[in-house]
């Protein structure tokens, strides 16, 4: 069972957090969900979920040039 705090702040029972997936340091949206329920979910990070998805955009070697230019 979880509890509110004085502060507003939700302990959440560890086996929950373990049967979601969800760590300490996790970004969440909290959102209500009808009258006396609230959807918490990990926030999305777009960053991860394109990054390495637009494989052979840069021609072999391209990066590594565009980078030594960065050290002039």
């Amino acid at each position: 069972m979880g509890r509110i705090s004085s502060k507003n702040q939700i302990t959440i029972p560890v086996d929950v957090l373990r049967e979601t997936g969800l760590e300490p340091g996790d970004e969440v949206d909290v959102r209500p969900d009808g009258r006396g329920r609230l959807a918490i979910a990990r926030r999305r990070d777009v960053l991860r979920e394109v990054a390495g998805s637009m494989p052979d955009v840069w021609p072999p070697g391209a990066i590594e040039q565009l980078r030594r230019e960065w050290d002039r």
